[in-house]
């Protein structure tokens, strides 16, 4: 479990495709030292496991399933990379609770100043669209943002002057693919409307006709 709150940009310095996976590995200054072999560790945004570790890198295994749902099919050497290592129980939750578990690809596909800061717009997979909400908490590259404004296809985001420099979004260009997690609470909701369950008792699936007579 994550926060989305960046601790530092590393940078890919090794990425080599076997199999239907790869091997990655990760410089940086902050992250690398504290972490143990078989710890968890945010990538992008994406949750890897340490399989070597040192001073100044660190190496994880990418599976064939992360490799098809996330940006690292594009990845290449040199590329900056959002880290963030796991959340340790009394942290501060500044962000928002984000797993790791890469819902999409998305796009940037426009970048526009926006007083001191600047507003970055993605496309996203139509499949996230009954997850996203205006206001609601989205992981771009593992970063926690609000959504600013949602349209059909895309959502933008306001970015402070702090952000943009902390992370690798001041690296994107037009076109560049991004991770996306949507808010897990989102997707626990869906579910359990699915299940017909409310109140941990059997109710009416969620249909037009059940939220017309909820007043919706």
């Amino acid at each position: 479990m994550f926060t989305g709150i960046i601790e530092e940009v590393g940078a890919i310095q090794a990425l080599r495709f076997i199999s239907e996976g790869a091997v990655i590995g990760i410089s940086g200054r902050i992250v690398p030292p504290s972490l143990k072999i078989g710890d968890s560790v945010s990538v992008n945004g994406v949750c890897l496991t340490a399989t070597q570790t040192g001073q100044q890198s660190f190496s994880c295994d990418i599976s064939a399933e992360t490799l098809r749902l996330s940006s690292f099919k594009q990845a290449k050497q040199g590329a900056k990379v959002n880290l963030e290592r796991s959340l340790m129980i009394g942290d501060r939750l500044g962000g928002h609770f984000v797993q790791g578990h890469v819902d999409g690809v998305g796009m940037l596909v426009s970048k526009t100043r926006s007083g001191e800061g600047w507003e970055l717009s993605f496309e996203f997979p139509r499949e996230l669209e009954r997850y996203l909400v205006y206001k609601g908490s989205i992981a771009v590259n593992g970063i926690s943002l609000t959504i600013s404004l949602l349209g059909k296809g895309s959502f933008s985001i306001a970015v402070i002057p702090h952000t943009l420099e902390a992370t690798n979004l001041n690296q994107l260009g037009i076109g560049d693919p991004v991770n996306l997690e949507v808010d897990v609470l989102g997707k626990y909701f869906e579910r359990f409307f699915q299940l017909g369950l409310i109140h941990g008792e059997k109710s009416t699936k969620m249909t037009i006709e059940y939220l017309k007579n909820q007043g919706f």
